[in-house]
């Protein structure tokens, strides 16, 4: 999200900078080659934290923004000293995750975000997170509810939507006939993600529904995984699961899916329902973050953790008729156009951006 912010931000009047506390990433070029600087700060756990922030000190000195936006709570946490140091006006949090506990975080992040609660009443000028529940989370936590404020993701509506090409050269490319039903998921190896949760779904699916395929597309989602490979090998109906790992042609396979399936432990608001729903897909998720509220009546939500009902729901998307599930699938679209698209969305932050500066335009932000 950060990226495709930084994508539609109207240049003419904000001049981003990024910095990243670990590494360049996946993104990192990529947003280099908008224009925008980007500076690695290639921090460790340990002693290079303190390090780091100085650097970060030092760097926002030099830069002298107007505005320091963080993303995610150690960023949150680092960030947020280094600006104040550094004597920046305006500080800006950015929490985009809600459900989280020991099974499924780390406790250095639990730990980071129990002292981001203590600090947030004095620290930040405003929180901005990226769903309802995660604002709700956050207050219960002791988050400075009077400092927050939800804006959601956006989704480039002409990237992903309905592609009858891309979906019959995906279907080619897998040997998965036209006419077949194709469930998927994409998303990372990740305990939040719940991933073998998905494995149990398609297991559940293909004993009463065996002519289906299912496909899981993502970082770390491939046969090198070997706790993943083993989940699908004990699997009911595991010749037709497919793990395709990291692709490059998302937008494709979104177009290619009968039905998206998400069926996460935690999330706050995710980015591939949004995707699915663009690409004309109806959608099953667990009601997690602002899960349910985005797909609406165009989908269907179960409780997080509830397999059992998370495959029953899927079953019942998949026995639509084809013209029920295309309907559905157009009104999914239609939602994601109305309320989430890309260019509302930016337009939305830049405004925040100029209501946190009590200014008419913004010279500087990281």
């Amino acid at each position: 999200m950060l990226f495709k912010l930084l994508l539609g931000l109207d240049r003419s009047a904000f001049h981003p900078s990024v910095v990243s506390l670990t590494s360049m990433g996946d993104f990192g070029n990529r947003i280099q080659a908008l224009g925008i600087p980007v500076w690695a700060l290639g921090m460790k756990p340990g002693m290079s934290v303190p390090i780091g922030l100085w650097r970060l000190v030092s760097h926002l000195r030099t830069y002298r923004p107007d505005v320091v936006h963080t993303w995610m709570y150690h960023a949150d946490l680092i960030g947020g000293l280094a600006a104040r140091i550094a004597g920046v006006r305006r500080l800006c949090w950015g929490i985009r995750s809600s459900n989280m506990d020991r099974g499924t975080a780390r406790w250095t992040t639990l730990g980071v975000r129990k002292l981001c609660a203590w600090m947030s009443p004095w620290l930040p000028d405003r929180i901005l997170l990226n769903s309802h529940v995660a604002l709700q989370v956050h207050a219960a936590l002791g988050y400075a509810r009077p400092a927050m404020r939800v804006l959601p993701n956006g989704f480039d509506v002409s990237r992903f939507r309905p592609d009858p090409d891309a979906r019959a050269a995906i279907r080619s490319e897998l040997g998965i006939p036209s006419e077949a039903l194709m469930v998927g998921l994409v998303a990372r190896w990740d305990p939040l993600k719940n991933i073998l949760g998905f494995v149990e779904v398609a297991g559940r699916v293909l004993q009463h529904l065996p002519d289906a395929h299912f496909v899981m597309a993502g970082k770390g989602l491939d046969t090198n995984n070997a706790q993943l490979r083993a989940a699908v090998a004990v699997c009911y109906g595991r010749d037709r699961i497919r793990l395709l790992g990291s692709r490059l042609d998302v937008p494709a396979v979104m177009a290619a899916l009968d039905v998206f399936v998400l069926p996460s432990h935690g999330e706050g608001f995710p980015n591939v329902i949004g995707e699915a729903m663009a690409s004309g897909v109806p959608c099953a998720v667990t009601d997690v973050g602002d899960s349910a509220e985005l797909v609406g009546d165009t989908g269907r939500a179960v409780p997080p953790g509830d397999m059992a009902a998370l495959a029953q729901v899927t079953m019942a998307l998949m026995n639509l008729s084809a013209d029920e599930r295309k309907l559905l699938g157009q009104q999914a679209r239609e939602r994601i156009v109305r309320q989430y698209e890309l260019g509302l969305v930016v337009r939305l932050h830049e405004d925040f951006y100029r209501e946190l500066t009590g200014a008419a335009g913004v010279a500087n932000g990281d």
